[in-house]
């Protein structure tokens, strides 16, 4: 896996941080300098992160886990939503809907309800209903579609949470402490980065620095993955064990009939 380069990381602003007077004090270890009332991040120490980060969540694909993308900011949206979708990975851009995590079985059944209201409208149910019915469902699909569509499969709970700004995200951060789920996060001059597991010091309001954090996080998540895959085609032409116990037998058939 290529290691993050430091000037790419300068070259995207991953450097700047906030305001001063916006700081978060355990952020100290991780600032560089401060430059015109703006805390600059050191960002040597953001490459060392950042790859220990890519190097765990390269762990968890290749191991066939999920990693849920969390970024509902503007500018980080679209950003997220390529990148997660580049690795098949779930992801949340529009809204954070409580209990997303500890009441998963409740954020499952919307899910169903939306596949339900799809097949409706497959098999002709739909069109029995009335036209005001018929605006009723679509507005309940649409809503769900903009809030779960894109964790529509993801059946379990994710192995890890990927979040861009901890403190917009707190709901989200609280749910993954409540169930031991690894988080993985961007964190700013304004965040605590206690509240995460791999905390990777970064500017996370402008879509740049946003975008080349996530191309290296989801670049070892793709190596992950073609690890993985690497693996299960070796498992699939390597013989069974079934199947080298009765290449056995038959040779020691053989062996006894020789013999005779």
């Amino acid at each position: 896996m290529a290691k993050a380069n430091v000037k790419e990381l300068l070259e995207a602003g991953v450097h700047f941080g906030h305001l001063t007077r916006k700081w978060n004090p355990n952020m100290s270890p991780y600032i560089f300098m401060e430059k015109n009332g703006i805390h600059i991040i050191d960002l040597h120490k953001t490459a060392v992160k950042l790859e220990e980060a890519s190097n765990a969540l390269g762990k968890i694909a290749s191991s066939g886990r999920k990693v849920l993308f969390v970024a509902t900011k503007k500018q980080a949206k679209e950003v997220v939503a390529k990148h997660a979708e580049s690795v098949n990975m779930p992801y949340i851009t529009e809204r954070w809907m409580g209990g997303m995590l500890t009441n998963f079985v409740t954020i499952r059944k919307a899910v169903k309800k939306m596949n339900s209201i799809d097949r409706m409208k497959k098999d002709g149910t739909f069109e029995t209903l009335s036209k005001k019915e018929r605006l009723q469902v679509d507005r309940q699909r649409a809503k769900l579609e903009r809030d779960l569509g894109s964790i529509a499969d993801m059946t379990r709970i994710p192995s890890a949470l990927f979040i861009v700004d901890t403190v917009r995200e707190h709901i989200a951060v609280a749910e993954a402490q409540k169930l031991g789920i690894p988080i993985f996060a961007m964190v700013d001059t304004n965040t605590d980065p206690r509240e995460v597991d791999f905390a990777i010091p970064a500017n996370d309001d402008a879509s740049k620095s946003i975008d080349i954090i996530l191309s290296n996080v989801t670049e070892a998540i793709k190596e992950g993955l073609s690890t993985r895959k690497a693996e299960k085609d070796k498992g699939k032409d390597e013989p069974k064990a079934e199947e080298l116990e009765e290449v056995a037998v038959q040779q020691e058939s053989e062996e006894t009939k020789d013999a005779e």
